[in-house]
């Protein structure tokens, strides 16, 4: 992986999206360079996983939100302190800055969002697992987005079920409240207008947030978007992600600008 300043610079209009493989990762000497990085409680929550494979994915998992976070904040990634909000969604306290962040994993791959000031939330999912997209959908997703969606020909209802799957999961990941806000309590409307990034990924971006009548928020501070790896970053393109920021003010006319890195933690990293 080629070398890169260990700083990265970020404006208030960016987002930048970081991705890593866990499976690409598995040189011991590396591997223990990670665990130096860790502390005393993330260690203990790390190996209390019982199988190999998932004590080896959060182990990276953790090195790699250090690492990234650190590129922004002038910190070594050793010394930067996190906690957890009420809900789970980890959060920097040291030193105090701007950036804020968010993080998501899933088979073989973890993703970061990176921002300043504003909420972010990110999530991934793995598309080619076996799930009942009829019951989830029925259970999860609002009477608007379940019409939108056994509208479609059934060939389309898996792809579009992830979709609104990935950004209802980034919208309450923004919040940091998790599931204490109903799945069905707000819904989302997805374009498909798609927006092509070099070659790599493709981008949905026209999307629209409402809420149910007792539900009280502002759909004009919410961006949305949903990113799609082609085939030369995810070669079964079996992987969904999707973004959503909440702004302090109307951000409908902003022009948010995505950014896409590939690193491996430690080693190097490459703005794709």
């Amino acid at each position: 992986m080629p070398n890169s300043p260990e700083q990265v610079r970020i404006n208030h209009h960016q987002i930048d999206l970081w991705i890593t493989v866990p499976g690409d990762i598995t040189d011991a000497d590396l591997l223990q360079r990670y665990d130096h990085l860790l502390t005393k409680e993330e260690r203990q929550r790390q190996q209390r996983y019982l199988l190999d494979t998932h004590r080896h994915d959060a182990l990276i998992t953790r090195a790699f939100a250090r690492t990234v976070v650190a590129k922004y904040t002038d910190t070594p990634p050793q010394d930067l302190k996190f906690s957890q909000g009420p809900k789970g969604k980890p959060e920097l306290n040291h030193p105090k800055t701007a950036v804020q962040f968010n993080i998501s994993h899933t088979h073989n791959c973890i993703v970061c969002a990176v921002i300043l000031v504003q909420d972010i939330g990110i999530d991934i999912e793995h598309t080619g697992r076996k799930i009942d997209i009829a019951n989830l959908a029925k259970r999860n997703f609002s009477a608007t987005e379940n019409q939108q969606l056994f509208a479609l020909p059934q060939i389309m209802q898996r792809q579009r079920f992830f979709d609104y799957w990935t950004v209802k999961e980034s919208y309450i990941k923004a919040w940091g409240l998790g599931l204490a806000i109903p799945l069905t309590d707000f819904s989302f409307k997805i374009n498909d207008t798609e927006q092509d990034y070099k070659n790599l990924f493709t981008i949905k971006k026209d999307i629209s947030l409402s809420f149910a009548q007792h539900r009280v928020d502002e759909p004009h501070i919410w961006r949305s978007w949903i990113v799609y790896p082609t085939a030369e970053i995810d070669e079964k393109q079996e992987h969904r992600i999707a973004l959503s920021l909440r702004a302090k003010i109307d951000n409908q006319k902003t022009d948010y600008q995505l950014r896409f890195f590939d690193t491996l933690p430690l080693l190097g990293y490459q703005e794709l």
